[in-house]
């Protein structure tokens, strides 16, 4: 494709061969749009064999990244992000061949009628066309985000942090020789060319060649994306999850969800980072839930209530506010669900809210005034996630209100279009 799409006198090369790829994207959705199920499938399960056949290149270009990352002095939890092994690869190849079991969205009817003056009525799932993602750190999500939106009929533009280039490049390398091989196009399937924040600038600005761009990370990232893009955003988001403790709440299943939410598995956006307890439950249930927080090697900040026990430190607005994605917390005691809500109103990220209460109208209050993408009711916010909804894939959390809401599965992979049908209808 020539380079027609990036004017000559105000563009750089960078640019010029990020928008040379989103043509072939572009091109390529054209076949997938009308690509049938079997064909889909077919290429997912040739993906899924071609990296555990390609998995020594794989976890060799891993090494490299992971390698650099250590002499770089990333922390553990980031490198641990980054690192690929045997299991992870064959979960990756076992996700993509999961995403090929799911039925295949494009063409549901989504409503029909037949109207007064006897036109046909239909509104059908259509893919977007060309998904750009942009993501950082873990190289399992250039699998599921090309699976995902090779089932939905969707080309897919991959942006993976610089940190994981090596990684990526083997991963897509593997994945389009699997297309290729099964007669789709390997074009659906896309590395962003470039290494610097330039090729992440000129896929932003592709407006017209890239129709939807997805950003997974942090939320200097998202931030960034949503600020800087003149290609829609799906706004994927931070989590500052809150768990609110009624003076009604059981306090062992208080407690559980409370650990649960907050201790198994911290580096990811349902991870809870708030904890807010009725002031009634205080002398009881503050001794229990610092211990076993501190026992499990969290780092408690605190209110006045709070802070009169060992070892927590005082709590700040900032830290209200925080997504800490590791071994800390805020935590502070509430008078009643009110004041509850008014925390969360004033510092959730709009992710995931719980509450754990046995009293029904309490519930309904919390449930009706909390504005968030999911509110979960005596459980962990851990459950905020695609496979647990029973979507069987997920391509992220979205925190926005248009379109998708929470875990997007492959419908949010889609947009709609209607088909109207007559007898020589006129108007």
């Amino acid at each position: 494709m020539p380079r027609a799409y990036a004017h000559p006198m105000s563009t750089t090369d960078v640019e010029a061969d990020v928008r040379e790829a989103a043509a072939r994207a572009r091109t390529a959705s054209h076949d997938l749009a009308t690509a049938t199920r079997a064909a889909k499938d077919a290429a997912l399960h040739a993906m899924a064999d071609a990296l555990l056949a390609g998995a020594s290149e794989v976890l060799a270009a891993n090494a490299e990244d992971v390698g650099r990352a250590e002499a770089g002095g990333t922390p553990a939890n980031i490198v641990d992000r980054l690192r690929l092994d045997q299991g992870r690869l064959e979960a990756m190849a076992q996700g993509l061949r999961d995403v090929a079991a799911l039925p295949d969205p494009v063409g549901e009817v989504l409503r029909g009628s037949t109207l007064a003056n006897g036109l046909e009525l239909r509104q059908l799932r259509v893919p977007f066309g060309v998904v750009g993602m942009i993501y950082e750190a873990r190289p399992n999500v250039t699998a599921d985000a090309a699976g995902i939106c090779l089932k939905s009929g969707n080309a897919v533009l991959l942006r993976g942090s610089s940190s994981a280039r090596s990684s990526n490049a083997a991963i897509v390398a593997t994945m389009r020789a699997a297309l290729a091989g099964s007669g789709l196009p390997e074009d659906a399937v896309q590395l962003v060319p470039g290494d610097t924040h330039d090729s992440v600038k000129a896929l932003m600005r592709a407006r017209g060649l890239v129709d939807v761009l997805i950003p997974r990370g942090g939320a200097g990232l998202i931030s960034s994306v949503v600020e800087e893009s003149t290609v829609p955003v799906i706004e994927t988001g931070v989590g500052n999850c809150h768990v609110y403790v009624d003076a009604s709440a059981d306090l062992d299943q208080a407690l559980a969800i409370v650990m649960n939410s907050k201790t198994h598995r911290t580096s990811v956006c349902n991870a809870a980072e708030s904890l807010l307890v009725h002031e009634d439950l205080a002398d009881e249930f503050l001794p229990r839930v610092i211990e076993a927080l501190q026992a499990a090697g969290v780092l408690v900040h605190g209110d006045g209530a709070f802070a009169e026990y060992d070892d927590v430190v005082p709590v700040t607005d900032e830290d209200h506010a925080a997504e800490f994605l590791g071994l800390e917390i805020s935590a502070a005691v509430v008078a009643d669900v009110e004041a509850a809500i008014e925390h969360v109103r004033r510092f959730s990220s709009g992710h995931t809210e719980a509450i754990v209460a046995r009293d029904h109208a309490t519930i309904r209050r919390f449930v009706a005034a909390v504005d968030s993408a999911a509110v979960m009711v005596n459980a962990s916010t851990r459950f905020t996630d695609g496979g647990e909804f029973g979507f069987g894939a997920e391509i992220g959390i979205s925190t926005q209100k248009l379109h998708a809401r929470g875990p997007m599965g492959l419908p949010e992979m889609t947009s709609s279009k209607y088909v109207v049908v007559g007898e020589g209808h006129v108007r």
